[in-house]
């Protein structure tokens, strides 16, 4: 059976789940349904970041220890996912017994092979980045992320011998053209890695909020190194060999851009500094802008899902998020840009198609769907609609799918928009028509649920089909002829009402 393991990035539980961190998780989220859909065996990974000298800080100025910080954030990200029914298959905390045992045991082999040596840092380290800065990528002094201050550190640590790994990570990238998505931030990667590559801190001994390193009493890794390991942790690593050997070929880590450096050249460095192959697969996106801003926790752009769940529904943001903002370039957020996309895609095209079937087989003919003819002008359509929805999602592009399959909704509107069936008398020519619109419906419910689960599965019924849309196998659902015909058919309210501003 074909497999893929998915993966977010783990949020830090410094403050609240965002839009930004939405827009992450809805696209591994939509591909992770999409892999079901194939029959794939799918493991589906989120969790969050809960060590470092950011979160101690933030406990401090909250009159909480830690890890109080820590799980009262965290279960605010569980909730938010459950909300916007996000169908991870884990949720991991780096604060778990099985994650200290993973970073544990990765760190040490690293060291054991000789790539992590003691020495004393001193430069500049932006807290809220958890990250160290070179002068030269300093922008006016402040970090080139958050645009604040950073603080001079100096202190011992040891030192991931990144600098060794220069040729190696460049040879990986050059030989694999799909080891990073989209090309752009493949080439970004090989730009960093070609800069020259510094060895970096990989220990504090300023905190002790962190996973002990095991073979020098006083040390606790630094935050990305622990938090990294957390993609191994997941599948056994360092607890069950044979389940990290099943999935861990199978990796793909969905993740914005602001961390490629971490995720895409020390994150691989590190897996070869262990013994640990292959290197996964990596799906970078841009930012969300807001008046040209990148959308933040700790921003005055920052928004709630929860909010915006309040006006379109959980189907209605997850849909509108996925579908107008590309993954890959940044894209600008608006309220205006989702109020337009839920009311033209979801309340005048979906959501009138479904109901305009519904009605029209109820009055015209006896509320029983009839089957819809081999050679339906709508079997062409469908069939390019499936191979250009399955290519977009093959390729990480949930919004180009989406686009594809919206094409058959459009198409099957127009179709209807020409026949005019609900002027038609009852008869051979509406059970026609209506059978021929009841199997291109078919096939949309299906195609469209990785984004709108929900409302596919209530169309999935209205229609009369038997069994959960989640559950069709794809190619062969979406094969042209499969509406049974005799089925009854149910009317209801409308999917996705419109809206006004």
């Amino acid at each position: 059976m074909p497999r893929i393991y998915l993966t977010t990035p783990i949020y830090y539980v410094n403050d609240v789940p965002h839009v930004g961190h939405a827009y992450t998780t809805l696209n591994a989220d939509a591909v992770a349904r999409w892999h079901r859909l194939l029959g794939d065996d799918v493991y589906f990974l989120t969790g969050t970041d809960e060590h470092g000298l950011k979160i101690q800080r933030s406990a401090e100025e909250n009159g909480l220890s830690p890890i109080e910080q820590a799980d009262r954030t965290s279960v605010r990200f569980r909730e938010t996912w459950e909300l916007l029914d996000i169908s991870n298959d884990d949720f991991i905390r780096t604060t778990e017994h099985r994650h200290h045992v993973a970073v544990q045991e990765l760190l040490t082999r690293a060291y054991d092979n000789g790539y992590i040596e003691k020495n004393v840092y001193e430069g500049a380290y932006c807290v809220s980045c958890e990250a160290y800065y070179t002068d030269d990528e300093l922008v006016e002094g402040n970090c080139p992320i958050h645009k604040r201050p950073v603080e001079q550190m100096s202190e011992d640590n040891y030192f991931f011998r990144l600098s060794a790994f220069a040729d190696r990570l460049e040879a990986w990238l050059t030989d694999t053209p799909d080891a990073i998505t989209p090309d752009g931030y493949r080439n970004e990667a090989l730009g960093l890695i070609r800069q020259g590559l510094d060895d970096v801190s990989i220990s504090r001994t300023s905190i002790t909020w962190g996973v002990p390193v095991p073979w020098d009493e006083g040390h606790v890794f630094y935050v990305w190194y622990d938090a990294l390991i957390n993609y191994a942790t997941a599948v056994g690593f360092g607890a069950d060999p044979e389940r990290f050997e099943t999935w861990w070929p199978a990796t793909h880590h969905v993740l914005g851009k602001d961390i490629l450096r971490f995720h895409c050249v020390y994150w691989p460095a590190m897996l070869l500094a262990a013994g640990i192959e292959p290197l996964p697969r990596f799906h970078v996106h841009g930012f969300l802008l807001v008046g040209g801003e990148k959308m933040s926790k700790t921003g005055i752009n920052k928004i709630a899902p929860a909010e915006l769940v309040a006006d379109f529904g959980v189907d209605g943001f997850r849909y509108a998020l996925l579908r107008d903002n590309s993954f890959g370039p940044d894209s600008e957020f608006s309220y205006e840009a989702l109020l337009g996309r839920y009311n033209s895609d979801l309340a005048n095209n979906y959501g009138n198609l479904v109901q305009r079937v519904c009605t029209v087989v109820v009055k015209q003919c006896g509320g029983v769907g009839p089957p819809p003819r081999p050679d339906s002008p709508l079997a062409v359509v469908a069939t390019a609609a499936y191979r250009e929805t399955a290519e977009a999602w093959d390729r990480f592009q949930p919004a180009v799918a989406l686009d594809a399959t919206w094409r058959l909704i459009r198409e099957t509107n127009e179709f209807l928009a020409r026949n005019e069936p609900w002027k038609m008398e009852p008869g051979p020519e509406v059970d026609a028509i209506m059978g021929d619109a009841l199997e291109a419906l078919r096939i949309v419910c299906i195609l469209a649920s990785p984004a709108v689960p929900t409302a596919s599965a209530t169309a999935w019924a209205r229609i009369g089909m038997d069994g959960a849309v989640g559950e069709q196998r794809l190619p062969e659902a979406a094969e042209w002829g499969q509406y049974p015909g005799g089925s009854a058919i149910g009317a209801g309210d409308p999917l996705f009402p419109r809206l006004k501003a």
